[in-house]
């Protein structure tokens, strides 16, 4: 067997497979079940949906999106953004670049938002978290959109980020916040919203958008 193994430039233990085979042929490589990369029609949706929403480049949309699609490719996102004609960032942006600057902030403020997906089948939501400084993104699908998904996303972000998150800024959704006539009085500090209890505990300010007062990520998907 060890002369096998040198003529032939393999291991002995090389040889015992192919003692052991009852055939000659090549044996097939690679994974045994072939894994499709074929989006779905909800998957898909949850593509457009997050590239008109943050008009990020493909490889900041390829990392953001894999945890929830995880067959998700380079090519296959490409191919589904060139089929829905979105695959060039100024298709989207228009000729004339938006100008205005916005208040510059250390990094670790996010801005937390929420963009319906349609599909044949339903609706699904796409809880979309990014930095305003290093534009770092966390993406997540979930079948509702309320307190318990805001809490579930914010709890996947503060895991995702390597570094500390010290400000989240979101709308006055209920998945967030309790409307205005329960936020003061002598019971307000008895019933904490689920979002803010979790952003004290880990030390975050949960700031509110100002009504009818879009923030980066809603200017960006008009």
């Amino acid at each position: 067997m060890r002369a096998l193994a040198v003529r032939y430039g393999v291991s002995p233990t090389t040889i015992q497979k192919w003692r052991r085979r009852d055939h000659v042929h090549d044996a097939a490589m690679g994974p045994k079940q072939a894994r499709s990369t074929t989006l779905t029609s909800e998957q898909q949706a949850a593509v457009v949906a997050f590239r008109r929403h943050t008009l990020l480049p493909l490889d900041d949309c390829l990392y953001a999106l894999q945890p929830s699609i995880p067959s998700l490719t380079r090519s296959g996102l490409h191919r589904c953004l060139q089929r829905h004609g979105i695959s060039r960032l100024p298709e989207i942006e228009g000729d004339k670049p938006d100008r205005r600057k916005f208040k510059t902030y250390p990094i670790g403020f996010f801005h937390l938002d929420i963009a319906e997906v349609r599909t044949g089948e339903g609706k699904l939501y796409l809880f979309v978290a990014i930095d305003r400084t290093s534009k770092f993104v966390v993406a997540r699908l979930a079948d509702t959109a309320d307190r318990q998904s805001a809490v579930a996303f914010l709890d996947a972000v503060i895991e995702a980020v390597p570094y500390r998150i010290h400000t989240v800024l979101t709308d006055n959704g209920i998945q967030f916040c309790h409307p205005p006539r329960y936020r003061s009085g002598p019971t307000a500090q008895f019933s904490m919203h689920l979002f803010d209890r979790l952003c004290r505990q880990h030390g975050i300010e949960h700031r509110l958008t100002k009504p009818n007062h879009p923030g980066p990520m809603d200017r960006s998907s008009g």
